[in-house]
């Protein structure tokens, strides 16, 4: 019976040393805010640069959002760390705005990934005199939203064209 428990004790002590290792963070996928905005990020290569599709719940204008390309880099991390990221959306077809998101991917204990991120957004404006009021600063925080493999986020995006007019 000892010699039992030395094994147990033995594999849940390599088990431990190699989990964190095993914990990396993919940026690949498709991951949901707590605005339940959707971002799918769809090729990643070596360098590090990324591109993907950003659908938003919340407009400047109250419209109807398009899908919207975004591109970004993420920072090789380094041993045992978990990867800093940056990435662009323009916001296509609805608005006059862009908006730079950074921030960095977490793995807990239990293998949840966490995207979380700072964002800047830049509204047009029609003159220097209103400038004051055309950046917007916030934070999202985005889990993975586990899916079958494949693009996802154009069958999850509502059609803008089926929409009629607006009812209050």
């Amino acid at each position: 019976m000892e010699r039992g428990t030395f094994i147990l004790v033995l594999t849940l002590a390599v088990a431990a040393h190699v989990a964190p290792a095993e914990r990396k963070c993919r940026l690949i996928g498709l991951w949901r805010n707590e605005q339940d905005s959707l971002m799918e990020i769809s090729a990643l290569r070596d360098n590090g640069d990324f591109q993907g599709k950003y659908l938003t719940r919340v407009t400047l204008s109250g419209g109807c959002a398009h899908i919207s390309p975004l591109k970004g880099i993420q920072q090789q991390p380094g041993e045992g760390g978990w990867p800093t990221f940056a990435f662009t959306v323009r916001w296509d077809k609805f608005s006059n705005a862009t908006t730079a998101f950074a921030g960095q991917c977490f793995v807990d204990s239990g293998g949840k990934e966490t995207l979380t991120t700072m964002w800047l957004l830049r509204e047009a404006v029609g003159s220097l005199k209103e400038d004051w009021k055309a950046t917007r600063v916030g934070r999202n925080v985005f889990i993975r939203k586990r899916t079958t493999k494949g693009k996802i986020l154009p069958s999850l995006s509502p059609s803008c064209e089926d929409v009629s007019s607006p009812t209050p």
